[in-house]
């Protein structure tokens, strides 16, 4: 059965970093490409980073310079490491896999339940 497990949200100050943490059961992420998701309080979920089956890695606009993703194999562990955190940051984060992709579709085929990130300015 293929689990994913986030944790490490919390609440932060504007400006302060966070690294989030995704444990994966059940599966091999060679087959899989891993993606970071955030939902907003009435906002539609958008994707945040990516790394594909092929290991290529891509990050939102919003993002890029200040998030970091990476994969520990040998812990079956996804992180995301997030620095200059801004208000607009708040969300639940969810990590996500889907079989044998190049890219990270909105329609992943497993998710975990999320972790909330609250940025405060």
């Amino acid at each position: 059965e293929v689990q994913l497990v986030e944790s490490g949200g919390g609440f932060v100050q504007a400006g302060g970093s966070l690294r989030l943490s995704c444990a994966a059961s059940g599966f091999h992420f060679d087959d899989y490409a891993i993606g970071w998701f955030r939902q907003a309080p009435g906002k539609e979920r958008e994707g945040v980073s990516c790394i594909s089956n092929l290991g290529d890695v891509s990050y939102a606009d919003s993002v890029k310079g200040r998030f970091t993703i990476s994969i520990d194999k040998a812990k079956n562990t996804v992180s995301l490491q997030m620095n200059g955190l801004k208000p607009e940051d708040t969300a639940v984060y969810f990590c996500a896999a889907d079989y044998m992709s190049s890219w990270c579709p909105n329609s992943m085929d497993y998710w975990g339940k999320g972790t909330l990130v609250t940025v405060q300015s």
